[in-house]
């Protein structure tokens, strides 16, 4: 196991700032001054430190949260978006022009999926999708004008693990980089210091935990970084993604307790899959042994935040699924809905929720049951009741 702690690396950042409070100050200003006209010019061309310029580039308060989010990631530096989404399609349309390629895992989230298949192709943009799982695959599905392989390290919603180091020698050798979106696996995964170029997120969900906004990450090189925000050419400028700055002073907090929320998540996630497993429900869960990728992820995770929250169980079809998740909801398991990283349990039928852009015969390629219902664990005390709670919703469904 990897030895990088990003719990601690976040806890040692000094966070206070000019009023030297413990908490940073929420920076309430779309642009700023300065004490001489050069000053302004120099930091246009990027040439000065600790001047901002105008929000849209960089402010106090989302500067410190991406100090944060560096340290977690062990990069040089990183950038808050207004979504996840946003992270995800910046990172992606800064690497690429029309005639270029992008190769994408099968097995992805559905708005990214919808993203590469139906709107970045209209520009010109070349993209293909294969199983990651399969690196003879990837190697082969690599062209020329390859600028970009993309994954999740935890994919959505099957749950397999990218073999990040692998993938980031093939990228490497065919001269593009390797984008990986961590979003279900926060400090349990560090994909940069793994191999990847770059790491996205979510931080809708996990990082911040309590689903009260949208936000996302991009986290790279200080060389990358600064290139994302260039005044003439940086996606991230150009397109203005921004966060509010509010949201990030509250992200920022809610940060410091992510490796406390992760064991937790995970515990309980872990704690289903063996009562899964003995009363005999097809589940899916990347830290018990019998699962596929359980050795790959020993080997890549960072040692002491759990194997993840996520956890899945097929039921079958559709109308069974639906079924049993609307009596859960109904028996207070959590809720019928999107999303995840929550402090409630959070379920959904994958294939016709998060994954319903993928069209159906894709789906049945990568494997996906219709039947899969996909359990973002909350923070549930009492676990063994959830449990017997899901199991009452499974039986009350069958009769």
């Amino acid at each position: 196991m990897l030895k990088f702690d990003p719990a601690t690396a976040i806890q040692r950042l000094d966070g206070r700032d000019a009023t030297r409070g413990v908490n940073p100050s929420i920076s309430d200003s779309a642009t700023f001054t300065f004490p001489k006209a050069q000053t302004m010019t120099d930091t246009f061309h990027g040439e000065t430190e600790g001047y901002y310029l105008y929000s849209r580039h960089w402010n106090p308060s989302n500067f410190a949260l991406c100090q944060a989010l560096a340290a977690m990631e062990g990069t040089e530096a990183a950038w808050c978006t207004g979504s996840g989404l946003a992270a995800i399609t910046t990172a992606l349309m800064h690497e690429v022009k029309a005639g270029d390629h992008i190769l994408s895992s099968m097995t992805t989230y559905g708005g990214t999926f919808a993203f590469l298949k139906n709107w970045l192709t209209k520009f010109g943009v070349e993209v293909s999708f294969v199983n990651f799982q399969d690196l003879e695959a990837v190697k082969k599905a690599v062209r020329p004008n390859t600028k970009v392989l993309y994954t999740e390290t935890m994919n959505n919603p099957l749950l397999r693990i990218a073999n990040v180091p692998e993938l980031s020698k093939i990228a490497h050798a065919a001269g593009a980089k390797l984008i990986v979106d961590n979003t279900f696996t926060p400090m349990i995964f560090s994909p940069c210091k793994l191999g990847a170029d770059v790491t996205v997120y979510s931080m809708t969900k996990y990082i911040n935990g309590t689903n009260d906004c949208v936000a996302g990450a991009i986290c790279g090189s200080m060389e990358y970084i600064n290139s994302l925000i260039d005044v003439n050419n940086g996606t991230a400028m150009l397109l203005g993604p921004v966060l509010d700055p509010h949201r990030s002073t509250s992200i920022l907090k809610n940060m410091h307790t992510l490796h406390i929320r992760m064991r937790q998540h995970g515990e309980n996630a872990m704690y289903l899959a063996k009562r899964f497993k003995e009363v005999g429900f097809k589940y899916n869960y990347p830290g018990l042994p019998e699962h596929p990728d359980y050795e790959l992820m020993c080997s890549m995770m960072n040692e002491g935040f759990g194997f993840g929250g996520m956890i899945s169980i097929d039921m079958g079809t559709a109308d069974a699924a639906s079924k049993i998740m609307e009596i859960m909801q109904e028996k207070g398991v959590g809720y019928l809905a999107v999303s995840l990283g929550y402090f409630k349990t959070i379920f959904s039928n994958s294939g016709k929720s998060t994954s319903s852009e993928v069209p159906e015969d894709i789906q049945k390629e990568m494997g996906m049951s219709e039947g899969l219902i996909r359990f973002s664990m909350g923070l549930d005390n009492d676990i063994e009741a959830t449990f017997q709670l899901i199991k009452a919703a499974v039986e009350e469904s069958r009769k």
